[in-house]
């Protein structure tokens, strides 16, 4: 474990991006797509997924070992790509072990970002979350959307089929649509004013089509990925780190699962072939 900043490399690295699994694949796009010129590291936890059924501590402790390899790998800034891992471990590490293991290195999270776009696009001020239970519980979105616009009300619904769905590759089947529609209404029902939906989970936009299915014309849905992306453009802009991102248009995987099984599952996320490596945490 890494305990002091003599530990860790000065030298320039890639963008770290962490994800309990697959989901922060989707995230990594959208800010591939924005800017592409950086080099990329992705790591997914995949050997101890899912992250949202686990407390706090184990949240926590899984994601410190995660993001203390990136840095290890030469990584100055990382990104939690995961919605868990931002609500439950991003201040802790932030507070606690950045000062101990390099005060120069960032972590950020995803759950930020989102929360500031909904004021700009809310007209009602009603929104709704659809969220994996363990995001829902750890109440981050109402708590930080209400630090930004306390006239906003939130209501959250969990939907914990929706990400099996996904990483079995159902999400596109006939099946898939009564547990979409059953969240869906529940969320809808729970206040008549949302206007906007976010997707609490980076899982769901592989879902959207058949969201839209089940949501009003006039409800806005909001997917994180190019939110998260353009906050991430202007924070690099304001700041000194983006001179310890190195810019070689490069994008490495690493999975603390089978190489093999990232692979295939990571196709779905990405539409294209990759490889990656296993690695022990």
């Amino acid at each position: 474990m890494i305990t002091a900043k003599s530990q860790v490399s000065d030298v320039p690295g890639p963008i770290g991006i962490f994800d309990s699994g697959y989901g922060g694949l989707t995230i990594l796009k959208g800010i591939r797509e924005l800017m592409p010129e950086y080099d990329y590291l992705y790591l997914g936890d995949n050997a101890r997924t899912p992250y949202g059924t686990r407390s706090f501590q184990v949240v926590y402790e899984y994601t410190l070992e995660c993001v203390q390899k990136l840095f290890q790998m030469g990584c100055h800034l990382v990104i939690l790509a995961c919605n868990t891992a931002s609500a439950k471990a991003l201040r802790t590490i932030q507070q606690r072990d950045l000062p101990e293991i390099d005060p120069n290195r960032r972590v950020l999270g995803i759950i930020r970002p989102t929360a500031e776009i909904v004021g700009e696009v809310t007209k009602t001020r009603h929104i709704g979350i659809l969220a994996t239970p363990g995001t829902i519980r750890s109440l981050s979105y109402p708590l930080e959307i209400k630090k930004l616009y306390p006239d906003i009300e939130v209501k959250g619904e969990a939907c914990p089929i929706w990400v099996p769905l996904v990483e079995t590759g159902e999400f596109n089947s006939d099946g898939a649509d009564f547990f979409i529609k059953q969240h869906v209404e529940n969320l809808l029902a729970k206040d008549s004013q949302i206007d906007t939906i976010v997707l609490g989970c980076t899982h769901y936009p592989l879902l959207i089509e058949k969201i839209r299915k089940f949501v009003p014309d006039n409800i806005r849905i909001i997917e994180q990925g190019k939110y998260v992306a353009s906050s991430l453009q202007a924070y690099l802009g304001r700041h000194d780190i983006a001179d310890r991102c190195t810019r070689g248009g490069t994008c490495r995987y690493l999975t603390t699962e089978s190489a093999e099984t990232f692979h295939q599952t990571a196709s779905i996320f990405l539409n294209e072939k990759i490889t990656a490596q296993t690695v022990t945490l």
